[in-house]
């Protein structure tokens, strides 16, 4: 994962709109701005992950990757946040559909597609959302618990 491409909901939960995009580094500085980001925005309901699939729907050789990064940034946020991954299947290509039918050239195109690619899949849950339907894949951010032994 070279970088991570951020869009947030208006406060109603209808419309995702780009916010930046962020290198991913061998450090804690991307989550960090993360989780940064989503403090300042209030984003009090949840995030989601993309997670990555093949077209026939099993998990890419990234999908691990991805699944590591929600699990931090899950116990980063804390439980009062959830944390969601969601199947970003065909994102990519829905964005740069999209920013193509808006005039956005190539060259462009090439900086803003993690942010566009982000947009598609938080509109994509946002949809599910107010359908009822289920968002995502929750990511359990706590460790689990011990169980303590009980004598009987």
């Amino acid at each position: 994962m070279a970088r991570v491409g951020l869009a947030r909901a208006d406060r109603e939960g209808l419309l995702a709109s780009p916010v930046r995009t962020v290198p991913v580094d061998e450090g804690d500085t991307a989550l960090q701005e993360v989780v940064d980001l989503v403090r300042e925005e209030s984003a009090s309901t949840g995030v989601v992950v993309g997670l990555p699939r093949h077209l026939d729907g099993h998990e890419s050789t990234s999908a691990a990757e991805a699944r590591r990064w929600a699990g931090h940034l899950a116990r980063a946020l804390g439980p009062d946040v959830r944390v969601w991954l969601v199947d970003e299947r065909m994102s990519t290509v829905a964005a740069s559909r999209a920013m193509r039918e808006s005039g956005v050239r190539q060259r462009e195109q090439r900086t803003r597609i993690d942010q566009a690619a982000a947009v598609e899949i938080l509109q994509g849950a946002l949809d599910a959302w107010r359908r009822g339907s289920a968002v995502g894949e929750p990511v359990a951010g706590r460790k689990p618990r011990r169980r303590s032994k009980q004598s009987t």
